[in-house]
């Protein structure tokens, strides 16, 4: 498929969306990356750091949208540092390990970047 025609970059930096129980914060991520896919707004990437990598990894609420977002051609870029800090890089489930270097060539290449 090819990659989606946008010039959108979406930062992922929290396991959730938002300040509010943990709860709440992950039922608003999961709404906004079913919204995203459902309704076919794709970005050119989303890029995932700090507490916003486990978002990707097994056992996240949230894989089953990433996934489909990931097919459709949107690039999950997951920071490789944070994977290492949280022990995390032998869950990682979707979208590909990189490094600073690609974060920031993909917030370079973007018209917009939106924080969540």
């Amino acid at each position: 498929m090819p990659p989606p025609q946008s010039d959108t970059v979406i930062l992922v930096t929290r396991y959730g969306m938002g300040e509010a129980e943990p709860e709440l914060q992950l039922k608003l991520a999961g709404t906004y990356f079913k919204l995203l896919d459902e309704n076919n707004l794709l970005p050119a990437a989303i890029c995932f750091y700090t507490d916003g990598v486990k978002l990707a990894v097994e056992d996240s609420p949230v894989l089953e949208s990433l996934l489909s977002l990931e097919t459709k051609g949107v690039r999950l870029i997951l920071c490789s540092t944070c994977l290492n800090y949280f022990k995390l890089v032998d869950k990682v489930k979707v979208g590909i390990v990189g490094g600073m270097t690609d974060i920031i060539e993909a917030q370079r290449l973007a018209q917009k970047v939106i924080s969540i």
